[in-house]
């Protein structure tokens, strides 16, 4: 039945396409690349009229990148989609569109100083493009004068095509993946389900890119009026990464290059905005209301931060003796930039207010549960999320409560809304998922020559999407000098299985263990036969 219906797919006039072959992967990887494709050669074009350094590099990857993308979407066609094929969707969409993106670092030799060899560039180039499409702001770049503004830009771009999601922009441009397409936006989506906004899943997907492009441009505004109206190019860059929660900025000194009040608080702003579920954006454009303060997940996340930032405030103005004007400043812009995952940084330099690594214990504390939880969901932040930290503190609520009145029924309610059980129990797999990572990912980090704090920062931040990390790893350094090459590539595949909420890679791996599993069990039995043939002289 099921060859039946993918034989019988058809076209927009109810043709059938003949000469494409049906798999759902490759259609959604070939778009997903052309779109890909269209950003280099935007990238490549800014660069010829600016610094024309990176400009072949920039071409070339767009070109080659979109052709094979063409042909990829011109071959194939989607078949019939199901939640084994979702999962394994997703994943290769995302380790095609990391290792695909790395070709114009490559390319234009980025990582090609301090006599780094072939593979060390190679490494550090897809540990830079993870870290572009997981939205992180990791980053092993040392010399920032180096690249072209072009490239600097395409990397600007990378965090935002991942915010919101490759898969996404597939299916906002597939109407005919039909009911289908909720499963590959819920897969790759941040949070525990998608929020469906229309019946049509590509109008859901389109509405939720108009709110993010609408929010980008915002953003790209607010922060070239906060600059003075200095540079097109700075804001725009920065509107990408704010707009991802991305946390990569084209200067080595974050936005700590600026040394501005009114362009910290324009980037506070929108990384907030950024946290928050675009789905609340979007209500509050079509209906023209407030809708935020009815949401308890909303009024959680900013309570969250709000507490954060008093506690470190107070820790940094009676521990570390920092002025009060100066430990607001640093403890509000960094409480933001971490409890939205974006990673950006108002540090000045080592040593200054914002260098978060010289703060005291409590308060690098502090941050680290804040890269734990993250955003809300249905937002471009990363980590465990607001909602799944509200669900497991009320979930081990219920268990204190149950050893006073063991026969009584408590709910999960989250404002007016009871929570299924269903959702609970998958709340408490995530959460342990991630907690076996995290360890899994500080063995492996620690074994491959990290010392212990910077490999639990740098985990916790790879697996939630953040950025800077604690140790050698902090906001004024970079990964390369902290970790080595087999540890980046460890890190690196932490922030794209952080970026897709673990789920998707773990059952397309699972998935792909049975297949080989299947087909080693078929050859086993095809050599049996054919033994047994021999043995009987056939």
């Amino acid at each position: 039945m099921a060859r039946r219906l993918v034989l019988s797919a058809a076209g927009p006039a109810g043709a059938p396409l003949r000469g494409r072959f049906a798999s759902t992967t490759l259609h959604v990887i070939g778009i997903a690349l052309a779109a890909m494709s269209v950003g280099m050669l935007a990238c490549g074009l800014l660069e010829a009229f600016t610094t024309g350094r990176d400009t072949a590099a920039l071409v070339v990857s767009g070109l080659v990148t979109g052709t094979a993308g063409g042909l990829m979407w011109y071959l194939t066609r989607p078949g019939e989609i199901r939640k084994r094929h979702v999962f394994s969707t997703v994943a290769s969409t995302w380790v095609a569109i990391t290792c695909v993106g790395a070709v114009p670092f490559v390319l234009a030799g980025t990582f090609a100083t301090g006599g780094a060899g072939f593979v060390e560039q190679v490494v550090n180039s897809v540990f830079e493009s993870a870290s572009g499409y997981s939205a992180s702001g990791s980053t092993v770049l040392a010399d920032f004068e180096m690249p072209g503004r072009g490239l600097m830009m395409y990397r600007q771009l990378t965090h935002w095509y991942g915010g919101m999601g490759v898969v996404v922009l597939a299916v906002a441009v597939l109407p005919f993946l039909g009911v289908g397409g909720l499963e590959l936006i819920t897969a790759e989506a941040p949070g525990p389900s998608s929020d469906r906004l229309t019946p049509r899943v590509s109008e859901t997907a389109r509405r939720l890119w108009m709110v993010y492009i609408g929010f980008t441009i915002c953003a790209a505004v607010a922060f070239f009026v906060a600059d003075g109206f200095s540079s097109i190019y700075d804001a725009v860059a920065h509107a990408f990464t704010v707009a991802a929660t991305g946390g990569f900025s084209p200067y080595a000194d974050s936005i700590g290059h600026y040394d501005s009040v009114a362009v910290e608080t324009v980037v506070i702003v929108c990384m907030i905005l950024g946290g928050t579920s675009f789905t609340l954006h979007w209500r509050a454009v079509a209906n023209r209301t407030v809708p935020y303060h009815r949401n308890s997940e909303f009024r959680t996340y900013l309570a969250m931060l709000g507490v954060a930032a008093t506690v470190i405030v107070l820790l940094l103005w009676l521990e570390n003796h920092l002025s009060l004007s100066s430990s607001i400043r640093a403890a509000v812009f960094t409480v933001v930039s971490l409890g939205t995952s974006t990673g950006l940084s108002n540090a000045t330099g080592p040593g200054s207010p914002g260098d978060y690594v010289t703060w005291v214990a409590g308060a690098q504390l502090v941050l680290l549960f804040l890269m734990v939880v993250g955003g809300c969901t249905g937002s471009t932040s990363g980590g465990i999320k607001v909602m799944r930290m509200r669900v497991l503190s009320l979930t081990m609520l219920r268990g204190v409560q149950h050893t006073q009145t063991p026969s009584a029924v408590i709910p999960i309610r989250l404002g007016r809304d009871i929570v299924s059980e269903r959702v609970v129990s998958r709340v408490a797999g995530f959460f342990l998922l991630h907690f076996l990572l995290v360890i899994c990912g500080m063995l492996a980090v620690t074994a491959l020559e990290g010392d212990l704090e910077s490999a639990l920062g740098a985990v916790v931040s790879a697996l939630g999407n953040m950025g800077p990390a604690l140790g050698e790893a902090g906001p004024t350094s970079n990964y390369a000098a902290a970790f080595s090459q087999p540890a980046r590539l460890v890190l690196a595949l932490l922030m794209v299985i952080g970026r897709l909420e673990i789920f998707p890679i773990l059952l397309a791996a699972l998935n792909l263990a049975d297949r080989g599993s299947a087909a080693v069990r078929r050859g086993r039995f095809s050599l049996q036969n054919l033994s047994r043939r021999l043995d009987l002289g056939e």
